[in-house]
């Protein structure tokens, strides 16, 4: 859970309750310890919704129901949006040796 929170950039409060309201989409497994595991899969979802929320302004129910109509869609801005950030990333590291 902390590490997916890390990768995001969000509290564990805030994943937790994402992975609870979006249950249709994220779906957890749980270790022994009760501790939530997720699946490559799982984060790219939480990564969706992060989108959708944080980026498009969406209300809980309306990305919900965005991811519901057309996930493709959504899937394909959040990779273009982290290929750019990527891409900065990169530009940025050849600014500095310059």
């Amino acid at each position: 859970m902390g590490e997916v929170a890390q990768l995001l950039g969000e509290q564990t409060s805030a994943v937790r309750y994402w992975s609870n309201y979006f249950d249709k989409f994220v779906k957890p497994r749980r270790n022994a310890k009760g501790n939530r595991m997720y699946h490559p899969e799982d984060v790219e979802t939480l990564q969706q919704i992060q989108f959708l929320l944080k980026n498009q302004g969406l209300t809980l129910e309306g990305a919900k129901q965005r991811l519901t109509e057309n996930r493709r869609s959504v899937d394909r801005r959040v990779k273009a949006l982290n290929e750019l950030k990527e891409i900065r990333a990169q530009l940025v590291a050849v600014r500095k040796t310059l």
